[in-house]
């Protein structure tokens, strides 16, 4: 039961992962108000303060069932990390246990998740002025040709990200630049996670693929009416840099265009809602593969389960 399943110093967790759409922020809440904790959030592009609609974060009325952290608390002009959530969530945690409550980390970014339990490579803080010259290096190259670069000086880590993620080619190419070493050179000094050791529960919220596309779908139509364009033209006003994570969540280069006149507004939802399909497709494949401890159960079975214990 999860009352009892703890360590002495009474230190446990739970966490929920599952593909967008899936459910998981109402099922987290409702667990934070059940035992008297707090919702974490392990979503990488619910961290940004800019974007409130358009990445569905809770919102003001959920937040006041439960207290939640670590939701928009970052600026869409940072280049927000893994390793920067990690330090932030290590004491998010740390505060909620000393209180006393308990932690319901929530989202849909897989690393994250990794990252709590095995911890994060030992890789050195890439200066600002590095990145900059990188980024400024490789704006205008197809990033094709920017994974043959980088696999060329780092084919470790090249066979384990695809041809086409731009933003980890563009992270291996800063570290490089940085230090000298290939990011596979820094895989075995792994300092541990902040869950390391500690009991969690592990599920994974697995609705019919049919469904959550069909929630997908719903949702960015209930996006739009509720300002998710005007959200994301007050983020275009700002001139950001379109290699910032912020700037490729599901949904902002499609209304983008839009807002720039390039295509209409309906070939604008049409792709935002396919590419958002497709993300969900990753999700299952990711934590299949990459985390397969966690218990995959049907939305509504994981809501009997957990109310039952």
């Amino acid at each position: 039961m999860i009352e009892n399943d703890e360590r002495r110093d009474g230190k446990r967790a739970i966490l929920i992962a599952g593909p967008t759409a899936s459910g998981k922020s109402a099922l987290a809440t409702a667990l934070a108000q059940r035992h008297g904790g707090v919702v974490l959030n392990a979503d990488s592009m619910q961290v940004y303060a800019d974007l409130r609609i358009i990445t569905a974060r809770p919102t003001v009325a959920d937040e006041a069932l439960a207290p939640h952290r670590l939701y928009g608390h970052v600026d869409a002009g940072e280049n927000y990390s893994v390793g920067r959530w990690l330090a932030d969530s290590a004491a998010a945690l740390e505060d909620v246990w000393r209180a006393g409550g308990l932690p319901v980390i929530v989202g849909g970014t897989g690393l994250y998740f990794k990252a709590l339990i095995d911890g994060l490579s030992d890789v050195p803080p890439v200066p600002e002025e590095v990145r900059a010259r990188v980024r400024d290096q490789a704006q205008g190259r197809e990033t094709p040709l920017l994974y043959a670069d980088f696999a060329a000086r780092d084919p470790e880590t090249a066979l384990r990200i695809s041809p086409t993620d731009r933003q980890r080619i563009l992270r291996g190419l800063e570290v490089l630049a940085a230090t000298g070493r290939p990011l596979a050179a820094f895989r075995k000094a792994r300092r541990p996670g902040p869950l390391a050791g500690v009991p969690v529960r592990k599920i994974f919220l697995a609705p019919e693929r049919a469904a959550v596309n069909a929630r997908i779908d719903a949702r960015f139509l209930a996006m739009m009416d509720a300002g998710g364009l005007d959200e994301v033209r007050r983020l275009a006003a700002r001139g950001l840099d379109p290699a910032l994570p912020a700037m490729r969540a599901h949904g902002v280069p499609w209304l983008i265009r839009h807002i720039r006149g390039e295509i209409g507004r309906e070939e604008a939802i049409a792709g935002a809602q396919a590419d958002t399909r497709h993300y969900a497709k990753r999700q299952f494949t990711w934590f299949r593969h990459q985390l397969p401890d966690f218990a995959w159960l049907a939305p509504e079975a994981a809501a009997a389960r957990l109310a039952a214990e």
